[in-house]
């Protein structure tokens, strides 16, 4: 690992000296784009981050939320994408292990897991198979050993990934509000490393993560296992109960250095260690390796002499080693030695601050022509183009992949992955939803819109589960941001997620930036990716049968916004066009309108339009409950247009209502009332999916075979290719 030039010039002017070889490797690691943030922590500022449910602490490593009656919620998000594009079962298996510990430095449970991630073309390239098979396997098999249930995520496939991954993963804790963990420490605290033993994997991991993708290097790659993790949860459970914990941090990133360096930093304290006492599991380790390995399954926890013994025999208990490595001071500087010579002795507000950087920003010359539409070749048969899209890795369902995961686990859930949202029940009677979205398309084409549209599709997704959004997580994925291009896509990203949190009080409670994600054959789409949980006080909609002579009513306009579609790109191989927008005034009184008709019963299934639009969204609900049904076109509120664009139009702020006939009558009283823009199209019932423009049909698909070829498309693909 090393500092560029100018680093290395600051940290010599700051220290007044020439650094040693271990104060260069932990400089060099705290001070990566990874762990330092050099690049976009000026611009995050801008982010809400206050509000009336959010809990500050110093140094929590993941957001808090009162969810009342003395109990929060906890909820961070984590990438593992260099790591998973090289090993991805690893790669992705220890990103669970890292997001799992961030949610357990606050003093709080995790009891669940979602993800979201990205991959190339697997339809054509063998490697982009291979990746998400094991990346899936990686993040099924840690989740299943911890216990812990992943109730979700998504998944999108496009040749902007190709030789990559895009592995995020988010985890909730939930816990006492008394018993969350208020960092703090005093002169002659002790500084304990519990967990699993410092071996030379994973080193120089956070500046491998900092740079382009241009070689396989394994040993930056973490190894995982899950087993220590269950008992590491355990253990510092019970201790924090006990009242042994001064201050908590998770070992991630940077290892001991940034551990160590943001600890003291956050507490206004110094630490002296010795790395002697670090427990090692490999021989003759220097101190270099040791400071900047990311081996796992690691906590640093400040307590007192006189709680040692408890905390000793607890760790005995759970056959888990702890050592204690050294001891804070007041000096505020970072004292690393070996025995007793010295190998570092740094301010800590050195090494846990880099210097921020004015990265220059130019729109990109690409965006100039983008929302340009080229003539499309006419479709002269839907319902053959309707097979072959609902069998689409994209559009396909993804219950090959969450059907890996055990998700009951925990006995929480209670609606399970594969609908809009997952919700998970609390202490308190009250649940809790969750869902992440995103939509690299849109946001190639407007990364402010784009952005702003997965905010508002993640919205709607728990919504549809009768939930109020209360926070949001969002992770913040692009190319290069030396390239003023790039750069630009992710602050215009940044903006759009700003102000729709702001216009709906909807505060960032945790993120990431992930920067350098590209390869020698290219940059990725800018990938945002927006993680909501909502709150539910009384009943969350738990879909009933969809039965014959229910209705299907639309709440929102479908507009000509075809741009970024998997329309235009899947089935015309043509990308361009205007994307969709969110008018944000619009969609607040949709969502309310819907939350309102959830709240008081008139529903029994509610389901968002979004990707592939208006056929999809009806398709899914046919399949999902194994009915027809019949949809008039003519009657979708839209703006005059081609039967294409009403059928795949993915414009947002629309929803499909499900309903018995006789409660039609007060829903539309209420959507009235409410000034929302709806209509009744359609009814259920039979054995088709039935599409009609003025008694002329469009689309005609079997619900049985259909149904086969969505479930099933996915997993043939990735098994049998």
């Amino acid at each position: 690992m090393s500092l560029e030039s100018g680093e290395l010039d600051d940290l010599t002017l700051k220290i007044g000296r020439k650094p040693t070889s271990t104060e260069l490797q932990i400089v060099a690691a705290e001070w990566s784009e990874h762990c330092s943030y050099k690049s976009s922590k000026k611009h995050l500022k801008m982010l809400p981050m206050k509000g009336p449910l959010v809990i500050s602490e110093k140094g929590y490593d993941s957001g808090v939320l009162d969810v009342g009656d003395g109990y929060v919620i906890t909820a961070h998000i984590e990438s593992h994408n260099h790591p998973s594009a090289v090993e991805p079962y690893g790669g992705a298996a220890t990103g669970v292990g890292g997001v799992i510990r961030d949610i357990l430095s606050a003093g709080t449970r995790p009891i669940a897991i979602f993800n979201g991630l990205r991959f190339g073309d697997i339809e054509k390239d063998l490697h982009a198979r291979w990746l998400f098979k094991n990346a899936v396997k990686g993040i099924a098999d840690y989740g299943n050993c911890l216990g812990i249930p992943t109730i979700g995520g998504e998944v999108e496939f496009d040749k902007c990934y190709s030789n990559y991954a895009l592995v995020d993963v988010a985890a909730i804790g939930f816990g006492k509000k008394k018993n969350l963990i208020k960092n703090h420490a005093k002169t002659g605290d002790i500084v304990v490393l519990l967990g699993g033993a410092t071996g030379r994997d994973g080193i120089g991991g956070s500046q491998f993560a900092s740079d382009s993708l241009e070689s396989e290097n394994r040993s930056a790659v973490q190894i995982p296992d899950p087993f220590i993790e269950k008992l590491i949860i355990e253990a510092i459970l019970e201790a924090r109960t006990e009242n042994l914990i001064h201050a908590l941090k998770d070992l991630g990133g940077g290892g001991l250095s940034c551990a160590v360096s943001e600890t003291a930093d956050a507490l206004s304290i110094g630490i002296e260690m010795d790395v002697d006492k670090v427990h090692t599991r490999e021989l003759n380790m220097n101190p270099d390796e040791i400071m900047v390995s990311e081996s796992q399954e690691r906590m640093l926890i400040v307590t007192s002499n006189d709680k040692l013994k408890k905390l000793e025999d607890i760790c005995k208990k759970y056959r888990i080693t702890c050592s204690v490595i050294g001891h804070v001071t007041l000096d505020n500087m970072m004292h690393v030695k070996k025995g007793e010579k010295t190998c570092a002795n740094l301010p800590t507000d050195v090494v846990a601050n880099a210097t921020l950087l004015d990265r220059p920003s130019k729109k990109p010359a690409y965006l100039e022509n983008i929302e340009n539409e080229k003539k499309l070749k006419p479709i002269i048969d839907y319902t053959k183009m309707m097979m072959k899209f609902i069998a689409s890795p994209n559009i396909a369902s993804k219950i090959w992949v969450y059907g890996q995961y055990d998700h009951e686990v925990g006995i929480r859930t209670v609606v399970k992955p594969g609908k809009d949202a997952s919700v998970l029940r609390l202490d308190n009677g009250k649940f809790l939803s969750a869902k992440i979205d995103g939509n690299p398309k849109h946001c190639y084409i407007n990364p402010r819109e784009g952005a702003i549209g997965c905010f508002e599709e993640a919205c709607r997704n728990v919504v549809c589960t009768g939930a109020k959004p209360i926070g949001m997580l969002d992770h913040l994925q692009f190319g290069n941001p030396e390239n003023p291009e790039i750069f630009w896509t992710f602050l215009e990203s940044l903006k759009g997620i700003t102000d729709f949190a702001k216009y709906f009080e909807i505060p960032c409670v945790g993120g990431k930036v992930s920067l350098y994600n590209e390869t020698p054959s290219g940059q990725i789409k800018p990938t945002p990716i927006i993680g909501i949980l909502g709150l539910i006080d009384k009943t969350p909609l738990s879909t009933q049968n969809i039965s014959k002579g229910d209705c299907i009513v639309i709440v929102g306009q479908t507009k000509n916004e075809m741009g970024g579609s998997e329309y235009f790109e899947y089935i015309h191989k043509f990308i361009g066009g205007k994307c969709p927008t969110v008018n944000f005034l619009e969609s607040k009184i949709n969502m309310n309108s819907v939350l309102n008709v959830i709240t008081k019963g008139l529903v029994k299934a509610a389901h968002d339009c979004s990707k592939g639009g208006l056929a999809v969204a009806i398709s899914e609900l046919c399949m999902t409950y194994q009915i027809g049904c019949n949809i008039s076109l003519e009657k979708v509120p839209n703006q005059k247009l081609d039967v294409d664009r009403i059928l795949f139009s993915e414009s947002h702020s629309r929803y499909l209502l499900v309903l018995e006939k006789k409660d039609l009558k007060k829903l539309e009283t209420l959507l009235k009332k409410s000034k929302v823009e709806y209509n009744v199209i359609g009814v259920f019932g039979g054995d088709h999916i039935r599409f009609n423009k003025e008694s002329k049909n469009i689309i005609d698909l079997s619900v049985d075979k259909s149904q086969k070829i969505w479930f099933n498309s996915l997993k043939e693909l990735v098994l049998h290719g």
